[in-house]
């Protein structure tokens, strides 16, 4: 049954659709009267900071006709139940569970996909396909844990053949998916427009040049047509950037970014290389050097460009560290197995074999939550490529086990060797970042905190830079 908030956000909706720059404040006034904590009013504060200081926001607003049924997807079931009010009920959760639910949850529905990227991270997994049963379960009780927010990735969620009975079924939840966008064609975009509730982050490795190289000849190209067809039909959608040490630059180039927001692209996921999948290349991680630049490029784009841009391992400070192993979100592969994240291949639990609620009881996860933050300084989070000491452990500790072959390579000697010698020199960068942009000494040799503590004072931080304060 509607609640009076539900009906106060799609009145608003309605008027919404028709002109975007005189109703986002009205919809952030309300956003902010439903809001169940003072952190959520800060980030509502700060995004109202933004629009009322960034021209170019209202006016890229002023060009947009949002799809309808999409725009109440976006507001309704992710912005208000899934995350105003969905941490409610994961709290409320948690007092059963012990420990709080994520707040989403990457699934892949399948490993089956029509290119072969060169370094795929789900490139070593052979090709399975969790039956649809099994994934409309799992969507069922990550939503009885207050989880209204599943992201799908692969192989190509695209090339799932119950998709839309999916998106159907479920239209009290937002999807997003990572997909490489080919398989986007009129059909396909005509329907997404009609169940409003997916959102494609389409994946580029730059330019034509770059990104054919790596997915292959003619893929930049179709590309470019699956976006023309999104926003014609006023779809909300992403891109998503895999960072390399050749291609840093050219992705968080002013033209790069340019070209993004002309698409259409709102908003843009950046994930940097980790040693993983297929045919693993060390040399193609960013260096400590390159990411330092990056960490300091993106936030000069975000006060000067109208794109949402999350930078995954640079962002730590924001989110307290590291969201995997449960704390924010897992990964259930194609074959069932739950991971802690998209890059972390090892488990101790099925989700064939058990409900949601007792695959994030496991070994595993327990061993992350014991851990988090990995780290002081939260600009180097990763247990993988910042602390790999920290897997290692975790691994032995858990008894989890390689979900391919090939996953248990970042544990062997002369790989480790390697991410240690990388750790130590980022985090000497991290420090001075740290001290940077957050005054005084270093996280750990001034600031050395507790953890959520640390991700109270930095999440603020990092919302007032949003607003432009």
């Amino acid at each position: 049954m509607a609640t009076v908030s539900d009906r106060a956000i799609e009145a608003v909706l309605d008027a919404a659709t028709r002109d975007l720059t005189r109703t986002v404040p009205a919809v952030l006034a309300l956003l902010d009267k439903v809001t169940p904590t003072p952190s959520h009013r800060t980030t509502i504060a700060a995004v109202r900071g933004r629009w009322e200081t960034d021209p170019g926001w209202r006016e890229r607003a002023a060009r947009f006709r949002p799809n309808p049924r999409m725009l109440r997807h976006i507001v309704v079931n992710w912005a208000y139940h899934g995350y105003l009010q969905g941490i409610k009920k994961r709290e409320k959760v948690a007092e059963r569970l012990g420990f709080t639910p994520p707040s989403f949850i990457l699934l892949d529905p399948t490993e089956a996909c029509n290119l072969r990227c060169k370094g795929c991270w789900a490139g070593k997994y052979e090709v399975h396909t969790l039956p649809w049963e099994t994934v409309d379960r799992i969507i069922s009780e990550a939503k009885e844990l207050g989880i209204r927010w599943i992201v799908l990735s692969g192989g190509e969620p695209l090339a799932y053949k119950h998709l839309f009975d999916m998106l159907e079924k479920h239209q009290d939840v937002m999807f997003m998916a990572y997909t490489n966008g080919t398989l986007i064609d009129d059909k396909v975009a005509d329907r997404l427009a009609e169940l409003g509730n997916f959102s494609p982050s389409i994946s580029l490795e730059g330019f034509e040049e770059e990104t054919d190289w790596r997915r292959g000849p003619g893929v930049y190209q179709k590309v470019m047509a699956a976006m023309d067809r999104l926003r014609e039909r006023g779809l909300i959608f992403g891109a998503s950037v895999t960072v390399t040490s050749r291609n840093v630059k050219d992705l968080f180039s002013d033209a790069f970014i340019d070209h993004l927001i002309e698409k259409g692209v709102i908003y843009v996921w950046s994930f940097h290389y980790i040693p993983i999948g297929r045919d693993p290349d060390l040399s193609l991680m960013v260096t400590p050097e390159q990411r330092a630049w990056l960490y300091r490029r993106v936030r000069e784009l975000r006060k000067t460009k109208p794109i949402l841009i999350a930078d995954f391992w640079n962002d730590g400070e924001v989110v307290g560290g590291c969201i995997a192993g449960g704390r924010h979100y897992v990964h259930i592969n194609a074959n069932g197995d739950v991971e802690p994240c998209a890059f972390a291949h090892f488990a101790t639990a099925n989700i064939k074999e058990m409900s949601l609620a007792d695959a994030l009881r496991s070994p595993l996860f327990a061993a992350y939550r014991a851990r988090q933050p990995f780290h002081s300084n939260l600009i180097a989070p990763c247990p993988i490529i910042d602390h790999p000491q920290a897997l290692r452990a975790m691994v032995a500790e858990s008894g989890a086990r390689p979900t391919h072959e090939g996953a248990d390579n970042v544990l062997q000697p002369e790989v480790a060797a390697k991410l240690d010698e990388r750790a130590e020199a980022w985090l000497a960068q991290a420090e001075e970042l740290w001290a940077e942009y957050h005054g005084g000494q270093g996280a750990t040799n001034g600031k050395a905190r507790g953890g959520e503590r640390i991700a109270a004072e930095t999440a603020a931080e990092a919302e007032h830079a949003l607003a432009g304060r």
